[in-house]
């Protein structure tokens, strides 16, 4: 009898200590999201000052300055990590040709306002490149954890589902074309 007892005990104790643990993991997932988002919203921030000093430069560059803005609306408007994913991998796409059209304009590329968003803007990039890493290595971690047996079944009870990660889209591993 008292081994049957010991056994209970044991495995509620290996249940509770499970279930903590996907929490816990849960918990950096979703505070690694909310550095991503932290630095995404800075780079928004940044985006119409940017689109504006190009403007007075690049008018005929209307069709990229709007695909920048549209991208960034479309980030704004999402609601799921996935859909924050997609409109993140268009906005990135739109912010190459966007600099790559600043190649073409050598008073722009000198303009100090410029200079100093796109370099905030590197910076904020630079930040998110990190941010991300950090993300998908504890959605990794958080994602193996409740795909292990035996604390899959843990996982299973209690809804713990995997999270996406940050991808490379197909379109964003190809270089930025500039045709006149």
């Amino acid at each position: 009898m008292n081994f049957a007892v010991i056994f209970l005990v044991l495995i509620a104790l290996w249940a509770l200590v499970t279930y903590n643990g996907f929490v816990t993991l849960r918990g950096r997932v979703d505070n690694a999201w909310s550095q991503i988002d932290v630095q995404l919203k800075r780079r928004f921030d940044l985006i119409p000052n940017l689109v504006n000093t190009v403007k007075g430069y690049a008018e005929h560059e209307k069709g990229t300055l709007e695909a920048v803005t549209e991208a960034r609306t479309r980030y704004m408007s999402a609601q799921t990590p996935d859909e924050k994913l997609k409109a993140n991998t268009e906005l990135g796409g739109a912010l190459g040709r966007l600099f790559a059209v600043a190649e073409s304009y050598p008073d722009l590329k000198a303009n100090t306002s410029f200079l100093d968003l796109q370099g905030q803007l590197k910076e904020t990039e630079d930040k998110i490149g990190f941010s991300r890493q950090f993300y998908n290595d504890t959605a990794m971690k958080y994602n193996i954890g409740i795909a292990k047996a035996p604390a899959s079944i843990i996982a299973s009870i209690f809804g713990f589902k995997g999270r996406p990660y940050f991808e490379a889209e197909e379109e964003s591993r190809k270089g930025v074309e500039v045709k006149f």
